[in-house]
């Protein structure tokens, strides 16, 4: 009898197992982590890092991390830099000053 119950125990243990280890494979990304990934992989022509970006959030809200992270780093060199945001955002994309 006791050994009846100790193998269904045992098989309850093992199903929680598997659902813990298929919860922790099944990462969730926030869109700042997939604007991030996005970006650098846009940077270093990796075609398989921006597809999994890609997949990791909507459309929309990757063009909104996307956008902020841009936001952050024009304003983080041009504080570096001792310029304007719209001075440095020209800069990087090669126009003419203002």
């Amino acid at each position: 009898m006791f050994g009846g119950i100790h193998k269904s125990f045992n098989r309850l243990l093992d199903s929680w197992r598997s659902e813990a280890r298929a919860g922790q494979q099944k990462r969730t990304h926030n869109l700042f982590e997939a604007a991030a990934v996005y970006v650098s992989a846009c940077a270093e022509d990796d075609q398989d890092q921006m597809d999994e970006a890609v997949a990791w959030v909507s459309p929309e809200a990757l063009s909104f991390g996307v956008n902020e992270l841009a936001c952050r780093a024009v304003i983080a060199l041009a504080r570096e830099r001792d310029e304007s945001p719209r001075t440095v955002a020209r800069q990087l994309l090669g126009l003419p000053a203002a």
